[in-house]
């Protein structure tokens, strides 16, 4: 768990007090079914509804003695609601409870996390349209390759953002079931009527099949929905720890006034936050290993998914709502150079139009093996002598042979390169 961090809404979800509470209403949605359908008194249903109630610390203490979470809880219940109380947990096992009331959970945190991709979503296309015309040098294995856009940059992130919202939407809906099917799956106590009906008033569907738990597959889709999410943050964060190295400098994290980068060295401003990022994105990644590790288990069941979910999804969804807070400042906060990009484009003197010759050569009727051999020959001649890429071009006779001054000009124009730029905004923000 991470505590210090948490972000209070996200947290409560998974406190004792909320998971008792979701326990307590999938009972309560039991008792009011079971009513309704004459399968126990309506005046002990009335009563239970009025009376019903819990303490975490008594549950504690009672568990300390019986080894038993729901055991501890029913028998809390019962203390409050008194002899009505047999009617209560009426042909239920744990699970039916349990996993019911966990995929309620899941879906309170969920609600919080498609909130927090939705801002992510909005801040990246803010900032891809402010800087939808500022050009950087794009980059292949780190190596100056063509012009694109730093909005561009952005767009292709909400791009991959926006697959994600959609991949964790399934994951939530794969979640959304309950079920009510006993110890074995064998609807032996309570039928499968009930079940549905219960689950209509708790805004889940009933579980196709079941043992005596819901099957694993679905948590382990959902955690690894979210570990997914964290690669796409950490490719973001990575992103802007490389366009922050000093001899980059396009873009770097907001350094508040007072903020301090270095206990020895005062001139540091580092992208602390973008490392944390990378950092903990590991943790989800881990984590949905995890979650796949639940899903074979003994027969119909045994208890040792139980002590991963315990960990694994309050962490999860805490660590998913904070990275994608953290993302979503980050860029909305993200300082950008668009004069240290104009600088970095220039560093290469003009290589990086090398593939855009080749074609002007190759449109001149030049055979694509004469016409890679010419660029290539003057492109090398800049890496290992200097000057500029045109003033090698125009001197150069066999391209001169093919191509006039005002061709080679236009080569050199960056705006033909982006020339597409309005048409890829328009696929990715409709």
């Amino acid at each position: 768990m991470i505590p210090r961090y948490t972000r209070p809404r996200m947290g409560k979800i998974w406190e004792d007090q909320n998971k008792y509470q979701r326990w307590l209403d999938v009972e309560l949605a039991v008792v009011e079914t079971l009513a309704d359908e004459g399968i126990i008194p309506k005046d002990a249903a009335a009563e239970i509804k009025a009376r019903a109630s819990f303490s975490v610390d008594r549950i504690n203490q009672i568990e300390a003695e019986v080894k038993h979470d729901v055991i501890a809880f029913t028998t809390s219940v019962a203390q409050y609601v008194g002899p009505a109380s047999r009617y209560f947990h009426f042909g239920l096992t744990s699970s039916d409870v349990v996993d019911t009331a966990m995929a309620l959970q899941v879906a309170d945190a969920s609600a919080v996390i498609l909130e927090d991709l939705q801002r992510l979503l909005d801040v990246l296309k803010a900032r891809a349209y402010e800087f939808k015309t500022t050009v950087i040098v794009g980059r292949t294995h780190g190596i100056h390759a063509e012009p694109t856009t730093f909005g561009l940059k952005l767009a292709l992130l909400h791009d991959e953002v926006k697959r994600q919202q959609g991949r964790f939407k399934e994951a939530v809906e794969t979640m959304r079931v309950g079920k009510l099917s006993g110890a074995v799956g064998t609807f032996a106590h309570l039928s499968a009527d009930v079940e549905e009906k219960v689950m209509r008033k708790l805004n889940l569907r009933a579980a196709p099949a079941s043992s005596q738990i819901i099957q694993r597959d679905r948590h382990a889709h959902y955690i690894t929905s979210l570990a997914l999410i964290g690669a796409t943050l950490e490719k973001i964060a990575v992103e802007v720890r490389h366009l922050q190295r000093t001899e980059v400098r396009e873009a770097e994290e907001f350094f508040s006034e007072k903020q301090k980068g270095s206990s020895a060295m005062p001139h540091k401003r580092n992208p602390i936050t973008s490392e944390q990022i990378a950092g903990l994105a590991r943790i989800l990644r881990g984590n949905a290993i995890a979650a796949m590790e639940d899903v074979a288990l003994w027969h119909e069941r045994d208890i040792s998914h139980s002590s991963v979910e315990r960990i694994i999804f309050p962490d999860s969804t805490i660590l998913a709502d904070y990275l994608l807070d953290r993302t979503a400042t980050l860029i909305e906060k993200l300082v950008v150079y668009p004069d240290r990009m104009k600088e970095n484009l220039e560093l290469s003197h003009g290589l990086i139009y090398s593939g855009e010759l080749l074609l002007a050569l190759v449109e001149k009727n030049v055979t694509r093996e004469d016409a890679y051999q010419w660029v290539q020959r003057n492109a090398m001649r800049v890496w290992d002598e200097g000057g500029t890429f045109k003033e090698k071009v125009l001197s150069d006779p066999d391209i001169r042979k093919a191509l006039k001054s005002t061709d080679i000009e236009k080569v050199f124009e960056s705006s033909r390169l982006l020339a597409n730029v309005d048409r890829i905004f328009q696929r990715v923000f409709g």
